[in-house]
C-alpha cells in the first residue's frame, strides 16, 4: 500500500511540474523540445481557386523535403516521416486536388491530368517560396515530382523514391486491367477497374506483399474509402487512370533528366509491389551513379511496414549528401 501511494505521489508531482513549466514559459529539457518541435501543423493555401492542404513540419530555415503521395493516399502516408525528420528538415506535404484535404473540384472546372497535378503543385511550392527542396516521390508523385524536376532540375537537392516508377520494365502484372482500359476505353473496361474503389481492393493495396498484413494501421485504407466514396470520385479518378498513358510516354524525358543532372538518388522500395516490382528501382542504375539502393520485403506502400528502417535511410542519405 505504502508503494502504491508512493508512486501515485510521483506520477502527480510530475503532472504538477510539467503543468507548471508550459504555463510560466520555463526552459524545457530535451524530451520536451523534441514533442514540440516534432508537431506537424495542418494547414491550407488557395492555389487558382482551390484550397490544397498540406501537412508541414519543422523548422523552415533547415533543407526542405517535398513529399508527394499516391494513389489511393494522401498527405497522410507521409505521417511517420513528417513525426521523425523533423528535428533536422523541414517538411511539407501537399494533397493534390480531389485527394486528401484538398478540394475536390468537378471534373468540368479543373482538368484531371497528371500535366495538371504538376501544375498545382509547382504553383503550391512557388506561392510558398520553396525553391529548393529534396524530392520524395511514390507512386503518383514520381510522374508529378519528375515534371516538377525536368522543369526545374536547379531546385531539387536530392531524390528519395519509395516505388515511384519512371522506366516500362517497371510496370508490373497488376496494370493488366488498366492496359486494356488504355486501349479501348469503354463501359466494359471501367468497370473491370471498379473493384479498385472497394474498401477490400483498397486493402489489398496496402496489404499485397507485406511480410504480415497485422503490420499495416487500417485506417488507412478505410481513410482511402471515405474519400472515394464521394460522388464523382471513381469517374474522375478513371480519368487519372486513362491520362497515366501519357507518363510512360514521358520516360525518356525523365531518364534524360536523370542523365543529365544526376541528383543523389536514394531508393526505398517494396520489391512485393504488384505494380511496380524490383525492377523499376534498378532500372534506375542505367541512368543514375549516385545512388543509394535499398530493396525491403514488402509491398507497394513500404513505409506502412517498414517505416523506422526508411526514415533512418533518409537521414543518412541526405547527411552524406551535405544535405542538412
Amino acid at each position: 500500500m505504502k508503494n502504491q501511494t508512493t508512486k501515485r505521489f510521483i506520477v502527480l508531482l510530475v503532472i504538477t511540474l510539467t503543468t507548471s513549466v508550459l504555463a510560466h514559459g520555463l526552459p524545457l529539457n530535451n524530451d520536451y523540445e523534441t514533442i514540440i518541435k516534432n508537431t506537424v501543423k495542418y494547414k491550407k493555401i488557395n492555389i487558382q481557386g482551390i484550397d490544397v492542404a498540406y501537412r508541414e513540419a519543422g523548422n523552415p530555415k533547415n533543407p526542405a523535403i517535398v513529399l508527394l503521395h499516391g494513389f489511393p493516399s494522401s498527405s497522410h502516408q507521409y505521417r511517420k516521416v513528417l513525426n521523425e525528420l523533423s528535428d533536422e528538415f523541414y517538411l511539407i506535404a501537399p494533397d493534390y486536388p480531389g485527394f486528401g484535404n484538398s478540394d475536390f473540384p468537378s471534373a468540368t472546372s479543373y482538368e484531371y491530368t497528371f500535366d495538371n497535378l504538376a501544375k498545382t503543385i509547382e504553383v503550391f511550392l512557388e506561392k510558398l517560396e520553396i525553391r529548393s527542396y529534396a524530392l520524395m516521390i511514390q507512386d503518383y508523385g514520381a510522374p508529378i515530382g519528375l515534371r516538377i524536376a525536368t522543369k526545374h532540375p536547379e531546385r531539387v537537392t536530392a531524390i528519395i523514391n519509395q516505388n515511384g516508377n519512371a522506366y516500362k520494365e517497371g510496370l508490373g502484372p497488376a496494370w493488366k486491367d488498366v492496359k486494356a482500359f488504355w486501349a479501348n476505353r469503354s463501359p466494359e473496361t471501367e468497370k473491370a477497374l471498379l473493384p479498385v474503389f472497394s474498401i477490400e481492393g483498397l486493402k489489398w493495396q496496402y496489404t499485397h506483399g507485406t511480410r504480415n498484413p497485422e503490420n499495416v494501421n487500417p485506417d488507412t485504407w478505410h481513410l482511402d474509402y471515405l474519400r472515394m466514396s464521394r460522388p464523382n470520385a471513381h469517374k474522375v479518378n478513371l480519368d487519372l487512370f486513362y491520362d497515366y498513358q501519357n507518363n510512360i510516354k514521358r520516360y525518356p524525358e525523365w531518364q534524360k533528366y536523370l542523365r543529365d543532372n544526376q541528383p543523389p538518388l536514394l531508393i526505398v522500395w517494396g520489391k512485393n509491389d504488384a505494380f511496380f516490382p524490383e525492377s523499376g528501382a534498378e532500372a534506375f542504375k542505367k541512368d543514375v551513379k549516385n545512388i543509394d539502393y535499398n530493396i525491403y520485403n514488402t509491398g507497394h506502400f513500404a513505409l506502412e511496414e517498414e517505416g523506422e528502417a526508411i526514415v533512418q535511410k533518409i537521414r543518412t542519405f541526405l547527411k552524406k549528401n551535405n544535405i542538412r
